[in-house]
């Protein structure tokens, strides 16, 4: 396949209120998604990735809803400028947040806006399949609740295929270990889909593996923006390999020697370059480019697919060169 990394413009049709702090943004976008993909936004002069909360199973129009992160540079941007009508640039859907080809039940957690990419997998699950599909969704307070009537719509839709258990903080305190364990009950062979703030997820990961849950069985949503790019130290004489990475950018290509556990992205700026990231963890995929000469291993890859891997495509914030020449293509 040839992935389109691309940045588009699209068009705001309608913003929906979801609560005080979370907006819903329909876009007239084109793109064919998979349930539980994220596309990646361009502003404010940085990058960031948000999931669609529309279901391609169900939905006619693509939705992506956003929460208001307190200091968030886009996240208070969107909210307070982005209206009807005004063009955003966004990337083709990415992800492999996605479902999988199973009988198994969908059993969800997540906290706050991590509703956000489990709204579209259970639309999707509930639209397309026979699999149960339950969601504990830990909130700050009843005010807090995004898509609080779509879910209830979805449980009277589906009584016997749905559930959905609201926590909230302000009357129940945090979510525990036990409060995991209690809700997957049974369900160990189930699918687990985890998203939210990074604590609650370790938590919960914990919390599901010590219940007896498979590895393989728990897939974690992870958006970690990086603020600001780390700077690229001069390496040591000593660190140097012998072999060379060249970064192929804008059309230009630029030839750095290969240092030891430097990632492509690290060679890139230490070429003085300044190619597209956003998370620098390897779940989002707007590092991606492609080896067209030598071979690379990535330390993560939790945005590729395999067949995506196959054809040389590689998360440049996680790969690092496997031979002594490699040549490293980025999108134009």
């Amino acid at each position: 396949m040839v992935r389109d990394h691309g940045f588009h413009p699209v068009r705001v049709t309608r913003i929906v209120r979801e609560t005080t702090d979370a907006r819903t943004y329909v876009l007239d976008a084109p793109f064919g998604y998979r349930a539980g993909q994220f596309l990646t936004l361009r502003a404010c002069g940085t990058l960031r990735s948000y999931s669609m909360s529309s279901s391609p199973d169900t939905d006619g129009e693509l939705m992506t809803t956003v929460k208001r992160v307190p200091g968030g540079l886009v996240s208070n941007w969107l909210h307070d400028h982005l209206a009807p009508g005004d063009l955003i640039e966004v990337t083709r859907p990415a992800g492999v947040f996605c479902l999988r080809e199973t009988t198994a039940p969908l059993v969800a957690f997540c906290g706050g806006s991590g509703i956000t990419p489990v709204m579209s997998l259970a639309k999707s699950a509930l639209a397309t399949t026979d699999r149960r599909v339950r969601i504990l969704a830990a909130d700050r307070d009843a005010g807090s609740v995004i898509f609080a009537d779509a879910l209830a719509e979805l449980a009277r839709r589906h009584p016997s295929r749905f559930e959905i258990r609201h926590h909230l903080d302000a009357d129940d305190g945090f979510v525990t270990p036990g409060a995991v364990r209690e809700f997957a009950g049974d369900d160990t062979d189930a699918d687990f889909y985890i998203c939210g703030p990074e604590p609650y997820m370790e938590l919960v990961e914990r919390a599901l593996l010590a219940h007896g849950a498979a590895p393989e069985r728990i897939l974690v949503e992870r958006f970690t923006p990086a603020e600001e790019p780390p700077a690229a130290p001069e390496a040591p004489a000593e660190s140097e390999l012998e072999g060379t990475v060249t970064i192929v950018f804008a059309g230009k290509k630029h030839t750095v020697p290969q240092h030891s556990g430097e990632t492509f992205l690290m060679s890139a700026r230490r070429a003085g370059l300044s190619p597209p990231y956003s998370c620098e963890a390897g779940n989002c995929a707007t590092c991606i480019a492609q080896v067209t000469e030598g071979r690379a291993e990535m330390r993560v890859n939790n945005a590729l697919e395999e067949d995506e891997v196959a054809e040389g495509w590689v998360l440049t914030c996680q790969g690092e060169p496997a031979s002594p020449r490699v040549t490293v293509v980025y999108e134009d």
